[in-house]
């Protein structure tokens, strides 16, 4: 059946966009690539504002794939009915409930476009074939926390739904062209499977979809997020210096207030980024996986809370090597807890260790305290602990770290788990400081306009 007839280009896309998020790193990345956002919303039911994008964390990777559809199912019929665009954001390394939830988005649109790709973090589609720099992802460890190997290739991971691919040579052939493959392929009834290798790629492939009418639906990346962000109509919120945003919500403080920096990754590049804030002053306290697991309540560090530890010494059976020449202290109490993974853990109590992590933290907390969470289920378990319901997006730290306030004021930085170098948390950490304390070096990037805004995706959560 072909395609509503749809003439010219949406440029309303800055206000009637909606992105569902399955995490909410996710969520927040998106969130800092839409120059008009104001707000990620984590209670899918709550009224957006009107005639803005819309970002939702559905929370959808901790469920089951079953509970998982039915929140997307849920919120395609929330927001459907409003005329709104729907993106769903998924994994760029296929991860999550990646099959169940297209399935779920896709049912009753007319078309589902799959775009995956996100150059700027490495991530690349070629032949329906996702690569990460260049490497097959089904060749690479990407996937080695998973509980099953990796998908050898999009349509593979979306099961059993009828798949066509659209080519780089597709994608590149100009703007009519492109357009009229996908509604060719749409009408058919399949879902189309795009591939990207760079930003011109997803901005064509962006221009394209806002020709096709907004019954037909997007589930992808980062970079096809960005590249609506790069459309978005209307102007950018103001910021302030170092990101900091004017607008709704208390202004950042200029006290120092305490960091609280939460690691609940198990990805191998953590240790060497906590041993960076370690080796800046920051206290680490490593909370012993198995008391976690046992009773979440109790789980206590592997030293006393009141200890400091200086540079070089063992941390609940984490090395914080010292690095020479001396770093720059940092001016802020900075305190870092981790779980100690102390021998063979199941992968599938990833979740209660979590969030027993999560509920040994919300105890410690001080109550001026900002925050640095790495991995979306970490960040979403402590939020939810503390009845956090809103974000407001105010800057990218780096790509995929993103610098949020809750309404009441609390800083808040969120980075998926596998982001970022070594300096990674301590840029994180600086970015929470007021201007006058903040080190001289690159720091905070507020809000993009649009035309430059740039994502990374991915990593465990």
């Amino acid at each position: 059946m072909p395609l509503v007839p749809f003439e010219g280009i949406d440029d309303e896309v800055g206000s009637s966009l909606v992105v569902l998020a399955d995490d909410l790193s996710g969520a927040a990345e998106c969130a800092a690539l839409l120059p008009c956002c104001r707000a990620i919303d984590l209670d899918p039911s709550a009224p957006g504002p009107p005639g803005l994008p819309r970002v939702i964390d559905l929370d959808s990777r901790r469920s089951s794939a079953a509970g998982a559809a039915l929140l997307v199912a849920h919120a395609v019929h929330r927001h459907e009915p409003d005329g709104r665009r729907l993106v769903k954001k998924a994994d760029s390394l296929l991860r999550g409930h990646f099959a169940p939830e297209a399935r779920a988005f896709g049912e009753g649109a007319e078309g589902l476009l799959v775009i995956t790709a996100v150059p700027a973090a490495g991530r690349t589609v070629r032949d329906g074939v996702v690569r990460l720099h260049g490497v097959p992802l089904h060749r690479t460890d990407a996937w080695q926390a998973e509980p099953g190997p990796p998908p050898r290739s999009v349509a593979e991971a979306l099961g059993a739904a009828r798949t066509v691919a659209v080519r780089l040579d597709d994608v590149r052939a100009g703007a009519r062209s492109l357009e009229h493959r996908l509604r060719s392929g749409l009408a058919a009834g399949t879902s189309l499977v795009c591939d990207a290798e760079t930003d011109a790629d997803l901005d064509a492939l962006a221009e394209a979809l806002l020709r096709l009418p907004r019954t037909v639906r997007t589930m992808g990346a980062g970079g096809i997020v960005a590249a609506l962000g790069r459309r978005c109509a209307g102007g950018v919120q103001s910021t302030g210096p170092g990101g900091r945003r004017i607008g709704p919500g208390r202004p950042a403080p200029e006290t120092l207030r305490p960091v609280v920096v939460v690691v609940g990754t198990a990805h191998r590049g953590a240790a060497a980024q906590i041993a960076q804030l370690s080796a800046r002053g920051a206290q680490h306290l490593a909370l012993p996986a198995a008391s976690l697991i046992t009773d979440p309540r109790s789980g206590r560090p592997c030293a006393p809370d009141t200890e400091r530890y200086a540079p070089g010494t063992a941390v609940g059976h984490v090395r914080a090597p010292y690095t020479s020449p001396g770093p720059v202290r940092l001016p802020a109490p900075v305190t870092v807890f981790s779980i100690a993974r102390t021998g063979t853990v199941d992968p599938s109590a990833a979740p209660r260790l979590v969030h027993g992590l999560c509920r040994a933290v919300a105890g410690r907390l001080p109550p001026n305290a900002d925050l640095v969470l790495t991995g979306g289920e970490t960040a979403r378990t402590l939020l939810d602990a503390l009845a956090v319901t809103s974000l407001l997006p105010v800057g990218q730290v780096h790509h995929g770290a993103v610098l949020c306030r809750t309404p009441q004021g609390r800083g808040v930085v969120i980075r998926p788990g596998s982001h970022g170098g070594q300096d990674s948390l301590v840029r994180m950490v600086e970015a929470l400081l007021p201007d006058h304390n903040r080190p001289a070096r690159p720091g905070t990037t507020p809000r993009n306009p649009a035309g430059t805004n740039t994502p990374s995706d991915g990593g465990p959560r």
